[in-house]
């Protein structure tokens, strides 16, 4: 070891700096330039239609835009303007957070339970099981059918059910009275929720190697419940947290199901929610800094739900 102040002895080799983070980086780039290569092409749709939307939705956000003027900057009045003053609002944020905090649990259980179910059924009926539950989420007629069953006359089978029993005398206005409307929205809302996740579930149990369960049986694991904490749940993280996004974003994004049945706007705002809040500002008052507020409040709520869901599901099988 060369002591400080003496000069090296001839002929050793010189004292070289390691490499910079950026000069290590660039080798990885050159050594997988292929997998950039192949990668180029998403990234570059996902930048230009997502991250870029964001950006601007964000930017726009402090500004006053009505789609015919240049915006003007006016700092942080619109989102004091959505906090303090837009009542309408604060019944959207209840309403969603109510929606979210319902849906998305029991949505996401859901999901996974009947995929769990399915997935020990034989071949043929796993396929046919599958289609009937993830039916209804692709079905474009399923507001249609909801309506009859809660159409606010005599003929809605609902109506017609309760009063041929003796529950009720006369029909209720089910899509019309505010004590039913949020119900019955969650309850149609869970059952078009079986989609995507549901589908991502099936695919994680399918790839789940058999023989940790030989290996857990050896370790000591004695029943199902425990097979799925320790070997089917950790096996298949990827597929829970992609459901979990799945899920939350859709109880976050409740607009659809409450415009179809609820109406737009609902009967004094009993159904609205953020996203609904976003339309109408957005593409019937073309208020677009206003609207942008509202879009960034959204955003900011389902990535602080998807973190803490991220750190929940770090724990399974601990």
């Amino acid at each position: 070891m060369l002591k400080e102040g003496k000069p090296a002895p001839a002929g050793a080799p010189p004292a070289t700096r390691p490499p910079s983070r950026w000069a290590v980086k660039l080798q990885e780039i050159k050594a997988n330039k292929h997998s950039y290569v192949l990668l180029a092409p998403y990234m570059l749709l996902f930048g230009l239609f997502t991250v870029l939307p964001v950006a601007m939705s964000l930017l726009i956000s402090f500004t006053y835009f009505n789609m015919l003027e240049f915006p003007r900057f006016i700092g942080w009045q619109n989102y004091s303007r959505l906090f303090l003053e837009d009542d309408i609002f604060l019944i959207a944020i209840k309403n969603t957070l109510l929606f979210a905090a319902i849906t998305g649990p029991l949505s996401y259980i859901a999901c996974f339970v009947f995929a769990w179910i399915i997935n020990d059924m034989r071949p043929k009926v796993r396929a046919f099981m599958t289609l009937v539950f993830y039916a209804p989420s692709i079905s474009g007629n399923v507001y249609f059918i909801w309506q009859m069953i809660f159409s606010g006359d005599r003929y809605g089978i609902a109506n017609g059910f309760l009063i041929r029993w003796g529950f009720i005398l006369e029909p209720v206005q089910w899509l019309k009275t505010e004590i039913y409307i949020l119900a019955i929205i969650i309850l149609v809302q869970l059952w078009l929720s079986l989609g995507t996740g549901f589908l991502a579930f099936i695919a994680g149990l399918q790839t789940v190697d058999k023989t940790l369960y030989e290996a857990g049986a050896v370790d000591g694991i004695k029943n199902r419940w425990q097979e799925l904490w320790y070997i089917t749940l950790p096996s298949m993280k990827p597929q829970l947290m992609f459901g979990a996004v799945i899920q939350l974003t859709t109880s976050f994004a409740v607009a659809d199901v409450s415009i179809y049945l609820a109406g737009f706007p609902s009967v004094n705002y009993a159904a609205e929610t953020i996203v609904t809040h976003l339309m109408d500002f957005g593409t019937i008052r073309f208020e677009m800094g206003f609207a942008s507020a509202i879009a960034t409040v959204l955003f900011a709520l389902m990535v602080g739900t998807n973190l803490i869901v991220q750190r929940l599901l770090r724990k399974v099988g601990e």
